[in-house]
Parts: structure tokens; C-alpha cells; sequence
């Protein structure tokens, strides 16, 4: 989802540049909305020769996700990194779906959940890990959040985690016609905002009446 270089195949190659090609498409079009001839138009070689770096449009797509998911993990390791707390964590984690939208993208595997079922099955089994992986990794941030008392989950780690990564890609779907990504940023800062300790929230909110009343007496 961050715009990194690719894992495993150099920007330097042809490869490489079909891929960066193929993702904007995929990104902005969807799997079933382009073909070689976009690409090759785009970059001006041949079929054949994209034919002979992806032998079907399936194998392109399959090695799009697994790239994606790369650079997704990068991100992920990135923010685990920093060491920040669990809110911190997941505003960084909102930050990358942000990005992508404010490239006039959305992400990777939300564009291909929308058309699922005509997806060769290679493809249907990477966007189902991709999810997984991003469920998993929220779980995690979730049960730290819990335990230092920064978050009050209602329901378990997990269930939180799946209704967290719905209502960002969702979020990032509404936002798109409308050509503004104020409105996912404001559907994402309620759903991150509903995630905190009530206590914490009221703890700060009666210090800030406490300041307010000191400050006119």
C-alpha cells in the first residue's frame, strides 16, 4: 500500500516497470479493467515481451498481491519499529491507506475484493492472506492497546480487528467518488476515536473544564 519499491523485482527492470504499470491500472481500474495492451501502449513494448515476463493476465495479478503484500509488511515492520503506543500505532496505520487515497488510488486488495468472485483462485487465496496478515497485525496492536489501558474493546481483539480493516477499506470506497479524502480521514478519526478508554476520554475532558474554570475565576 505504501508507495515503496518493489520487493522482489528491481524498478530498473522490465519486469519491474510492468508491474509499477500494472498496479496504477489495477489500483484505479480493477483487475477486470485493463489488459496488455494498456501496458504495452503505456511502455511501449510488445506483447510478447510482456508475455514473456507474465505468461497470463493471472500470473501478473498473483505477482502484483504477493508485491503489494511485501511492501505492506515493510510498513507494517516499520511502525512496529518505532516502538509507539497502540494509538499511535494505529493512526500510522490509517496514515497508509490516507496515502493511497490521496494518489486518486485505493488499495490493492480492496479494489480486488469488489470483483472477487471472477478472480483466478491464485489471486482469490492472495487477497484472503492479505487480509488475514492485516487482521492479524491489528489484533496485536489491540490486545497491547488493552492492556495499557488506552483502549476499551467491547467485543474481542480479533472482532475489533475485522470491523477496523471494513471500515477503513470502506471508508477509502465512499471517499473515492466524491474526490476527497477529508471524508475518509473523518470516518477513520471516529472509528479510532470509539476504540479509546471512556475513562481515559473523560479523565482528559474534566481536566480541560478543571484549566477552563481556573483560567475565569
Amino acid at each position: 500500500m505504501s508507495k515503496r519499491a518493489p520487493v522482489s523485482v528491481p524498478l530498473s527492470s522490465t519486469a519491474g516497470r510492468v508491474l509499477d504499470v500494472a498496479e496504477r491500472l489495477m489500483q484505479t481500474r480493477g483487475f477486470n479493467g485493463f489488459s496488455y495492451a494498456d501496458i504495452s501502449g503505456e511502455l511501449g513494448i510488445s506483447k510478447a515481451t510482456l508475455h514473456h515476463h507474465f505468461a497470463t493476465k493471472a500470473k501478473l495479478g498473483h505477482a502484483l498481491i504477493e508485491r503489494y503484500a511485501d511492501n505492506f509488511r515493510a510498513a507494517l515492520a516499520t511502525i512496529d519499529a518505532s516502538k509507539s503506543g497502540a494509538p499511535q500505532r494505529l493512526e500510522r496505520y490509517v496514515q497508509l491507506y490516507r496515502d493511497v487515497l490521496s494518489g486518486n488510488r485505493l488499495c490493492l486488495c480492496g479494489m480486488l475484493a469488489a470483483e472477487y468472485s471472477t478472480l483466478p483462485e491464485s489471486m482469490q487465496a492472495s487477497v484472503r492472506r492479505f487480509f488475514d496478515a492485516n487482521e492479524t497485525w491489528i489484533k496485536g496492536v489491540m490486545e497491547q492497546g488493552q492492556r495499557a489501558g488506552a483502549f476499551q474493546l467491547r467485543r474481542s481483539a480479533a472482532n475489533v480487528a475485522r470491523m477496523l480493516l471494513g471500515a477503513l477499506e470502506g471508508a477509502m470506497l465512499v471517499a473515492r467518488p466524491f474526490n476527497d479524502v477529508e471524508r475518509f480521514s473523518s470516518a477513520a478519526r471516529v472509528v479510532l476515536a470509539g476504540l479509546k478508554d471512556s475513562r481515559t476520554i473523560s479523565s482528559s475532558r474534566q481536566r480541560q473544564i478543571a484549566r477552563s474554570r481556573a483560567a475565569t475565576a
